[in-house]
């Protein structure tokens, strides 16, 4: 049976946020009374309370954590170049919440944030827990602005609280469907994906677009986004021929999926989405992935001029975290930046009064490019990059909006 917004509101704030509203793993600790009690406190006068959440604990907590640091470098930043509003000196805190990837726990920590009265949220990774938690922000009137979540659905369910910084679904699996067929030659092309509300998506439109450039897609497998064994579903495909598999889904899954199809001796190229586009998917998958044998797209992109700021962030990142960057945090730090230069110029953190310049913000300068919503919340004229990977890096093939 489906609850009402205000009934799940309700219902999670009164018990223990990570266990009542359905956390899959094992729950922290519980906060004690005055710990609790000072999260849902208002903050004081001079603190605006930024939320992120992403997946740091989990299959793809290397992702999450990638998020994470992003947005602990723009508010370190922020801090130090100072904000000021309202004539008074501004001290941004963020309160970073771990959703494990899981829809359930998304809502809890979303519920979380909004009684804590947090003045936006940067998140949440994955589209199946932006899209139940953007129901949540949007009766809190909290503006939430995700650095990654493609799925279509996102930002087409009328809510004026709903942004995100990258292309959507449509645009990526257009693109991948368009190459698979034009450039990389297929003739039989299979489709696997885990079912969650991003690789279902991608995937579906990807098929669209191989149909639509004239190739044929053999077979449509299914897998879940926490499955190890994918023997009996890539012996399926092997026996259709494919020269291609286009996988949906994140990269702690896909690099099992390559290790076993060398194993299987399939000889197919593999293909995906920004999930699998990371710098950990050379580990994954080791020494089953050889050189040019693997595409993906990253829901986003620069070149030209703009590459030398990407450049930037990226060595700025290594030198403070020790850490490459995995895909999104570089959106993660231009979202936290688009929602404070908003909040700067209405001259307010309350969301009721930046939440209008927010929707209205046109062509600020970010290191992922130049950010201008639409009607929808959508970035206007998204890119994405085309990448594979040779000696165990990425290598850009081309930028496309």
């Amino acid at each position: 049976m489906q609850m009402t917004v205000r009934t799940s509101l309700t219902l999670c704030a009164a018990a223990v946020l990570m266990v009542a509203c359905g956390k899959k793993q094992e729950a922290a600790p519980a906060a004690s009374a005055p710990a609790a009690a000072a999260s849902a406190a208002a903050a004081p006068s001079n603190v605006i309370r930024i939320g992120h959440v992403g997946p740091t604990s989990g299959a793809i907590a290397h992702l999450g954590k990638d998020n994470e640091n992003g947005a602990r470098m723009a508010i370190e930043e922020l801090n130090a170049k100072g904000i000021t509003i309202g004539g008074q000196k501004m001290t941004l805190e963020l309160m970073a919440e771990d959703d494990a990837a899981d829809p359930k726990q998304g809502t809890a920590v979303a519920t979380k944030l909004a009684d804590a009265k947090v003045a936006g949220v940067i998140g949440h990774l994955n589209s199946g827990t932006s899209i139940p938690a953007s129901q949540i922000y949007s009766a809190a009137g909290i503006p939430q602005i995700s650095p990654s979540a493609t799925n279509p659905k996102f930002t087409r369910q009328g809510f004026k609280t709903t942004f995100r910084v990258v292309a959507d679904d449509v645009h990526l699996g257009s693109t991948l469907g368009k190459y698979a067929v034009g450039t990389l030659k297929g003739k039989s092309i299979g489709v696997i994906d885990d079912r969650t509300a991003y690789g279902q998506g991608v995937a579906e439109e990807f098929e669209k677009a191989v149909t639509a450039a004239g190739g044929k897609v053999v077979g449509h497998e299914f897998t879940t986004d926490k499955a190890t064994d994918f023997n009996a579903i890539l012996t399926t495909l092997k026996g259709k021929k494919v020269d291609v598999v286009f996988f949906g889904g994140m990269d702690a899954v896909a690099g099992p999926m390559i290790k076993q199809m060398a194993q299987l001796g399939i000889k197919a190229k593999f293909m995906g989405g920004d999930g699998i586009c990371s710098s950990e998917l050379p580990k994954l998958a080791g020494d089953a992935m050889k050189d040019n044998t693997v595409f993906c797209a990253e829901a986003g992109g620069v070149e030209g001029e703009q590459k030398a700021g990407m450049d930037k962030f990226k060595a700025d990142f290594k030198a403070k975290f020790n850490a490459d960057v995995q895909v999104y945090a570089p959106y993660v730090y231009d979202a936290l930046n688009v929602m404070v230069a908003a909040m700067v110029k209405a001259d307010s953190a309350d969301p009721a009064k930046y939440l209008p310049m927010l929707a209205s913000t046109a062509d600020h300068k970010g290191v992922t490019g130049t950010i201008s919503f639409d009607e929808k919340g959508d970035i206007k004229n998204g890119a994405l990059t085309l990448k594979t990977y040779k000696g165990g890096k990425q290598v850009d093939l081309a930028v496309i909006r």
